[in-house]
Formats: structure tokens, sequence, C-alpha cells
């Protein structure tokens, strides 16, 4: 399912427009970022997530902002027609505006990322702004914040109790004023998710928010069966490429210490 144009921010407000949903899938590498834009994935983020699905640390905050610009690179050049979207990670946007609009357009100049997105806490406001006011595309990210995720009571679901629920609505309509062109959503109620989905205007992105949002968003490395840890309780593995790959390096070993690899047509005359 190839995509004919490239995909931007109006055009998923389009798709909200016309109630057509569409999806997001997390990639860190060229050729997954490839082989998602080839299968018709309209939007691809390069989340801070590659810290332990990736580089094998234990949480997201570990991952420094020239790890991220790496792979974003990297995912650019294998999106095609899919719109890329860096996780600003982090320390790259927390200290002032100045770093973060700074940091926003390295990802853009220097990464070819189509936008940004950032964790979004009741004080980011102004950075969401001067991000926006930079000319830059930029996806607030609210609910369950893993970078900030010890002030929240751990890696919890968020807006259960009534208040929290009628903050998130606040908070995804001042980041909407503020400029953000979508609302991601992590580990929140389904009901809270459709709620915030109908008073905002624009796309609204489930990780984790149940189905009433625009755009559903999942790990690639939890769909192909990469990341063995644990599994979210929001998504699903379509594939154990682990257990295959693991079965293929096993059949090389073994051919190897039994000297059936290299065979004579796998050398130069």
């Amino acid at each position: 399912m190839t995509i004919e144009k490239k995909i931007g921010p109006m055009d998923l407000s389009t798709f909200k427009s016309k109630g057509q949903k569409f999806s997001m899938l997390s990639v860190y590498d060229y050729p997954t970022a490839k082989l998602a834009s080839e299968a018709g994935i309209e939007t691809l983020l390069v989340g801070d997530s590659l810290a332990m699905t990736v580089l094998g640390h234990p949480d997201t905050i570990s991952v420094t902002f020239e790890e991220m610009l790496h792979h974003v690179k990297a995912v650019s050049r294998g999106a095609g027609n899919s719109m890329v979207v860096a996780d600003m990670p982090f320390l790259s946007y927390q200290t002032s505006t100045r770093d973060a609009v700074k940091n926003a357009g390295k990802f853009l100049k220097e990464g070819r990322a189509d936008a940004v997105k950032i964790e979004c806490g009741r004080n980011s406001f102004k950075t969401v702004r001067a991000i926006y006011d930079a000319g830059i595309p930029i996806m607030a990210h609210i609910g369950l914040t893993p970078q900030s995720s010890g002030q929240l009571g751990g890696m919890r679901v968020q807006g259960k109790s009534v208040n929290n629920a009628l903050r998130m609505i606040d908070d995804a309509k001042l980041f909407e004023e503020a400029g953000a062109f979508s609302i991601l959503m992590e580990c929140v109620p389904s009901d809270i998710a459709k709620l915030v989905s109908q008073e905002v205007s624009v796309p609204t992105i489930s990780y984790g928010a149940g189905p009433h949002c625009d755009c559903q968003g999942l790990v690639s490395s939890d769909v192909l069966g990469l990341f063995q840890p644990f599994l979210p309780k929001f998504s699903r593995r379509y594939t154990d490429l682990s257990k295959q790959i693991r079965e293929a390096f096993k059949s090389y070993h073994e051919d190897v210490v039994s000297q059936q690899f290299p065979a004579e047509e796998n050398c130069y005359p």
C-alpha cells in the first residue's frame, strides 16, 4: 500500500475531519522505516523508547539528544512519504525555551524530521508556543509521560480520578491553543481519551488510550516481538521475530561448527 504523497500535519487534520483513522508506528532505523512506509503507515515516531528497545537502557531518560538525532536521520532516509516525528529526549527542551527551539530545529534541519514531539506538563504552554512560533510543527504528549513518571507515581494509567480527567481535557485544549497540531495520549482510560478527542479539533493519537482516538500507535519492537522483557497491556504482538532470528543465528552457528558453511558456492574463485 504505497503512500502517494508526503504526509504532513494538515493531512492528519484532514483525516480527522473525514473520520478517517490512521496509524503511527515507533521505529528507529532505516530498514524498519522503509518497510513501515511501504506498508502504508502514515506516521512514524522516532520515540525515546529506543533507549530501552534498541540501546538497552533501563528507562527512557538515559538516551541523549545526539543518539536521538542519529536515529532520526536514519528513519528519515527510509520513511518515503510517511511523516516522521522526532521525540525530544529528556533535558533537550526542559532547560529553556531557547534550548527547546534550537534542538527542535536541529531535528528538522539536520535530522530531516517533519515534526517534533514533547512530553507536556502543565507548565509546557510556553515551550509548545515557542516551538510553534519558530515554524516547527509540534505534537503534544499527555497522560503518562515516562520522562516525568517519578512525579506521576510511576508508570501508571493517568486520568482515573475525576479531577485528573478534567485536568487532562483542559491540558489538551491548552496545548492546542499553544499551537500543537496533534495530541498524543499514553495510558489514558478509553472514556477520557474519547472526551479529549471530542473536545479538541486537532487529531488525537492513542498509545494505550483506547479506540476512540483518531490514530492508533504501537512500538515496532512490540509489534515484531523483538523486545522481550515486557509487553505493555495495550500493545499487540503480531509476530515473534525474536524466535525466528534466534533460530536463524543458531543454524548459522551450527553450520560453521560443522563446516557446512561456507559451501563452495559461497567462495570466490
